[in-house]
């Protein structure tokens, strides 16, 4: 008797959980019969009841004479006549298990039902003798996990429903139906128990009625909307089931209604409140899980024959019929097999077994739409599963039990042939194999044979985070090393071919190990082509490959021409498929030169960086662009490579590639330093025209500043770190922008391909000088030469340019556009000191100790630039008086110290002087009276331009000197601009006077 408890598992889903002991892989098995709203308990118990109603008349379900049994186990672990030991396997008592090649479930002491009462810890085991034997029903309850309350309660139902009518057929009950008015909420523990009891039954007429009726409904009829109502009702609280309920009366009127149509409205003895697709084939599929033993799923219990024999009564309540019930019971081992980690081949076996008498069912129903539905859906999800292993095999099947393809692939072929022929299957797989399924087979070999060398590549790390695929648009392919280990693996896998699979697949292909070998041969020439597309010169290692690769050829086409002895053709269709390495022809060819190949390499890397280098750092502790560290990369392999050559390494040799590398060298510095001029940074000047005067000039800011910006103290910052009274316009930009950051990253790449560049020199020099005879030497010319001086020039420049935009770009809005508007004492310097400080910082983080001397010389000349331009061309808003200098010349005396005091003792003071003189300048010009600017530009003025100040008459006009951007104390350009932005009478009207200007509005 089949070991009973309720820790059995199994139960029908879309998608099975991984087992532990899965040999394939996940077992992932689509769900074929369509989805159904209910959990599985509630599927469970519901065929359950199903079965129980149909068997009722039987014995053991409430008939005379209950049918009771002690199973084979039992009497095998008594011990008695015909006992075996623990661990051995009976031989199968059922007829169905003989016939499908069951076996008997295997034995253990602790499967044993009871004890001897007297039996201590070291007794030997016994059954008890006196104990009540099960029957049929109570076995049944038990494979499904069906609680005696549920049952008792179930049987007690049907005694009420059966009273006076013994007679009634199992399809005439609504069992849902029936049960809701028979059982009161007093027979359940809680009225929540209850309720979820009657919500159960409920959504199980709404499957059967609405969802998935037999017979479709039309949405307009009124039994189905009722139902409907009550069964929304029913979910919120349990619906009154009294005798006078006039809700009961409505269900039980709709529900008749609906299950006692027919498709022609003529008259019918069996009601439909149950057999529609898929509810119907979920609660048969539930009771096939019965079958199965509980302690051990992967054994069907000995009592199969009893237990499917009684299902059979459930057929007519469930629609079912003996074709849809093979297709199912063949489902549900095949289930099985999967979700028990394939580890049983027998349930395997069995599947495959059933499926001839499926393929015979299948030729009989030629008109059965709704059973080929469930025939294709069924067999669709075996074939995807078993193919999805089938196309891998030489992985699928390498730690499984031996035979275990054996199965597999007829089972495969056996769905596939079903499926392609429809109505007109045939089934006999001993019979001549159809063209489909050679193409098929001959797919799995070929697709097995490409993965498992797949694998031997990744194994290799020849393609690390690759695909076969993306071999062909592949130009690094590892080394010779490994393509000699891989042609060793690729040798191992015809090997392991030829002796485990062919002999299987030779059933259903002729030239399978053929087949096997002309793949392996043409995944091994993608690789060997792609390998020896690296190499422009025969060295050793490629000889080597090479030489393999010619073995592993004749290897491989000796054994399709073995295969192929009995084919018509002789196998020549296979040969043809076996693309040549052509090994010998190969190895003479390569003789290209070898600086002129590499030397086009690292051209083609400095292209491709010109179209893909985005100036990031390669990390922290290399801050310079990646490509550059790639081209020296590429730059020093091929100098050690070149002295490594087998060749008399000469003076012209050397030349030749020190001045190809010098060129590829100098073309890339072009491309660091191709990031624009100064000048596209600097802002254009604005117009010279003259200020207002006096109060009228200060009225027109304060209508612009609120009053109480001027109540603060000048140097008062407020908490967002700008100066009141300069405008939303010119919050501080404290952070240098990516752009600058880039040029930044530039700067510091020059400066490591020259300290890169001085490293290779040297090395070129130790090689040739161990390569030259004792009473030689090599010559005293030094190499990179033009790389040197291209270097030197594009650091000055690229510096340059970094240092404008980080000033007139970066820090516009707190210098140039930002310092001194309207009133000096209001915006000075200090947010702009403040966001240079941190700009410095950041570049200190950013550039190595090596570029940063160039860069903060060049931010400091940008910055007194743009100090002159706000003092000189600052535009309409700007105007200084002659009290304002000294606040302008603390202001510059706090710029200079900012550079002195960076911290990187990159700029010395005899520099900051040096280019502080032109500023200083400029203010003592500030702080001249405005007469004696006016002598002095009318002096100069005139000087520039030839004429003697002497001839000039009152009425004559001082011309207007041209702008040259050169800023000094002596430029009559600069004094004018000077008396410009000087905000008094006198210089108001020597401008109008003389040049005419118009007054700023």
């Amino acid at each position: 008797m089949a070991v009973l408890g309720s820790d059995a598992a199994g139960a029908n889903s879309a998608m099975f959980v991984h087992h532990s002991g899965d040999l394939l892989g996940p077992s992932h098995l689509e769900w074929p019969f369509g989805r159904v709203d209910i959990d599985d308990d509630d599927l469970r118990e519901t065929a359950y009841e199903i079965f129980f109603t149909s068997c009722r008349a039987s014995p053991g379900f409430g008939g005379r004479t209950p049918l009771t049994y002690i199973g084979v186990s039992e009497g095998a672990e008594a011990g008695g006549p015909g006992g075996r030991a623990p661990g051995s396997t009976v031989v199968p008592t059922s007829r169905l298990k003989r016939a499908l090649g069951l076996k008997s479930r295997r034995q253990s002491p602790k499967r044993v039902p009871a004890m001897a009462p007297g039996a201590g810890s070291g007794g030997v085991l016994s059954p008890v003798k006196n104990r009540r034997p099960f029957t049929t029903a109570e076995l049944m309850r038990q494979q499904m996990r069906v609680s005696e309350q549920s049952d008792g309660r179930l049987r007690k139902a049907l005694m009420r429903i059966l009273v006076g009518q013994m007679g009634r057929r199992s399809e005439t009950i609504i069992l849902p139906l029936e049960l809701l008015r028979q059982l009161k909420p007093s027979e359940f523990n809680d009225a929540h128990e209850y309720h979820e009891w009657q919500r159960r039954h409920l959504r199980v007429l709404e499957l059967g009625l609405l969802t998935h009726p037999s017979i479709p409904l039309d949405r307009s009829n009124s039994s189905a909307q009722k139902l409907k109502e009550i069964i929304r009702a029913g979910e919120l609280k349990p619906i009154d089931t009294g005798k006078n309920s006039e809700i009961l009366r409505v269900l039980c009127n709709s529900v008749v209604t609906l299950a006692w149509r027919t498709s022609n409205g003529s008259p019918t003895d069996i009601c439909h409140w149950v057999d529609g697709f898929p509810i119907n084939l979920h609660l048969y599929i539930s009771l096939l899980q019965a079958c199965f033993d509980t302690k051990d799923e992967t054994m069907v219990i000995e009592e199969v024959d009893e237990i499917l024999e009684l299902m059979k009564k459930t057929w007519t309540t469930l629609g079912i019929n003996r074709s849809v019930h093979n297709v199912c019971f063949t489902w549900v081992l095949f289930q099985q097999f999967v979700t028990t980690g394939q580890i049983e081949q027998d349930l395997l076996g069995a599947a495959l077994t059933l499926l001839s008498e499926v393929a015979n069912d299948a030729k009989k129903a030629t008109d059965d739409s709704l059973y080929f539905k469930i025939l294709s859906s069924a067999l669709a999800s075996m074939q995807s599963w078993a193919e999805r292993w089938l196309l891998d095999y030489h992985e699928s099947f390498k730690k499984g039990p031996a035979g275990l393809i054996e199965n597999v692939l007829p089972l495969a072929l056996s769905a596939a042939k079903i499926l392609d022929g429809g109505p007109e299957v045939a089934s006999c797989l001993s019979e001549e194999q159809s063209d489909s399924l050679y193409g098929r087979v001959d797919a799995y070999i070929r697709s097995s044979a490409r993965n498992a060398f797949a694998k031997s590549l990744l194994k290799s790390q020849i393609l690390e985070h690759k695909t076969l695929d993306s071999i062909a648009g592949d130009g690094e392919i590892g080394t010779a090393e490994i393509l000699i280990v891989l042609a060793k693996e690729t040798e191992d896998l015809a090997k392991k071919e030829k002796e485990n699979f062919s002999p299987v697949l030779k059933k259903w292909h002729p030239v399978c190990a053929g087949v096997a070998a002309a793949s392996l041969h043409n995944c091994y020439g993608v690789v060997l082509k792609q390998y020896l597309n690296n190499f422009s010169e025969l060295t050793k290692d490629t000889a080597m490959v090479l030489q393999t690769a010619g073995k592993l050829e004749k290897l491989l086409v000796q054994m399709a021409v073995e295969d192929s002895a009995d084919c018509e053709d002789g196998g020549k269709g296979i040969i043809r498929e076996m693309i040549p390495y052509e090994s010998e022809s190969i190895m003479m060819g390569l003789f290209k030169s070898w600086i002129d190949g590499r030397m086009s390499t690292v051209g083609e890397h400095v292209s491709k960086a010109k179209d893909t280098e985005t100036w990031n750092p390669k990390s922290k502790s290399e801050p310079h662009a990646q490509s550059a560290a790639e081209l020296v990369r590429l730059a020093r392999e091929m100098v050690d490579q070149f002295f490594e050559m087998p060749v008399n390494v000469t003076d012209d040799m050397v030349q030749h590639l020190t001045d190809g590398l010098d060129a590829q060298f100098q073309g890339y510095i072009a491309f660091v330093s191709s990031c624009g001029t100064k000048q596209s940074y600097i802002p254009s000047l604005p117009p010279l025209t003259r200020c207002n005067q006096g109060n009228r000039f200060l009225k027109a800011v304060r209508k612009v500043v609120p009053c109480h910006a001027f109540a603060e103290h000048p140097n008062t910052v407020p908490p967002n770190g700008d100066n009141f009274g300069t405008g939303n316009h010119h919050q501080p930009r404290p952070s240098t922008s990516r752009g600058t950051q880039r040029l930044y990253i530039r700067l510091n790449t020059l400066y490591y391909l020259l300290s890169q560049l001085n490293t290779i020199h040297k090395t070129i020099r130790c090689h040739h000088q161990s390569h030259q005879p004792p009473r030689r030497f090599p010559t005293a010319s030094s190499h990179f030469d033009l790389a040197r001086a291209t270097i030197n020039a594009a650091t000055h420049h690229v510096a340059e340019v970094a240092a404008y935009r980080l000033i007139f770009h970066d820090s516009n809005a707190v210098f140039y556009e930002g310092l001194y508007i309207d009133l000096v004492s209001e915006s000075r310097i200090r947010p702009a000191l403040r966001a240079l400080k941190q700009n410095l910082a950041l570049l200190g983080a950013i550039m190595s100790e090596r570029a940063r001397e160039g860069a903060v010389r060049e931010i400091m000349k940008a910055s007194f630039d743009a100090f002159l331009m706000v003092l000189l061309a600052g535009g309409r808003e700007r105007a200084f008086q002659r009290e304002d200098v000294e606040t302008v010349k603390e202001d510059f005396r706090a710029l200079t110290q900012l550079f002195l005091a960076c911290g990187w003792d990159v700029v010395t003071e005899e520099v900051v002087e040096r280019e502080a003189e032109v500023v200083k300048g400029v203010l003592e010009l500030m702080g001249e009276p405005t007469d004696q600017l006016v002598e002095d530009f009318s002096v100069l003025a005139c000087e520039s331009s030839g004429l003697i100040m002497s001839n000039f008459g009152g009425q004559q006009r001082v011309p207007m000197p041209p702008t040259t951007g050169r800023w000094n104390r002596v430029d009559p350009n600069t004094i004018l601009r000077v008396i410009c932005h000087r905000n008094d009478k006198t210089a108001n009207g020597f401008l109008k006077k003389n040049f005419q200007m118009a007054r700023r509005k």
